[in-house]
């Protein structure tokens, strides 16, 4: 008989460990950690045990991350509460690039204005069609450049298209030397309320 053929017999007939309790407590089996034999009941201790451990690392994981997300969330709140206290548009500039350092410790913050800085065609065409942040672990295009002597040290990025209603008015691009701070599988959601703050704080200057 295969193991197979045993598994749908116990799944058909659920009356089966009533009927055999006697002999189910009788039974024993290798400890799931070696050195002893336990009990069927004992066993089935064990695995629900495991199973709350786990289940109870997994609840550890949610509270921390849902305690970031509150972090995060706060932070974004007092970026725009700074943001929109600047009175002119290099205020509202410094702004953005100070806060991305001091209040979410990204280490290389760079922004252009196509304004006053006109993009190269492929950059234009990629901040125009890009719906959210783009994260990856190399430099677009000739953004390079645009982080001066810092550049050859940088191992992850993220360009965050800065817009109007349809088109990019600028390219915001954070960058670090640790190549897991951004890459491209991450959540881009705060990421993108940034852009999106960022652009309504510079627009009216436009």
């Amino acid at each position: 008989m295969r193991e197979e053929d045993v598994a749908i017999f116990l799944q058909e007939h659920p009356q089966f460990f009533e009927d055999n309790a006697e002999m189910l407590a009788g039974i024993v089996i290798p400890h799931p950690h070696g050195g002893r034999t336990i009990s069927l009941v004992e066993r089935q201790q064990l695995a629900l045990r495991d199973k709350n451990k786990a289940l109870e690392k997994k609840l550890q994981e949610l509270l921390a991350f849902g305690k970031e997300n509150d972090e995060l969330q706060a932070k974004v709140h007092q970026f725009a509460c700074e943001l929109f206290a600047a009175r002119d548009r290099a205020a509202v500039q410094e702004s953005i690039l100070r806060q991305m350092r001091d209040r979410f410790s990204v280490p290389h913050a760079v922004m252009h204005v196509w304004e006053e800085s006109p993009p190269s065609a492929e950059m234009l065409t990629f901040a125009d069609q890009a719906p959210q942040p783009v994260c990856m672990h190399r430099a677009m295009y000739d953004t390079t450049a645009w982080f001066g002597e810092s550049a050859a040290h940088l191992r992850s990025f993220a360009y965050v298209p800065l817009r109007n209603a349809e088109n990019s008015i600028g390219l915001l691009i954070l960058s670090s030397e640790d190549q897991q701070r951004f890459y491209p599988e991450m959540g881009t959601l705060f990421l993108q309320r940034i852009g999106e703050l960022s652009s309504a704080a510079l627009l009216p200057w436009l």
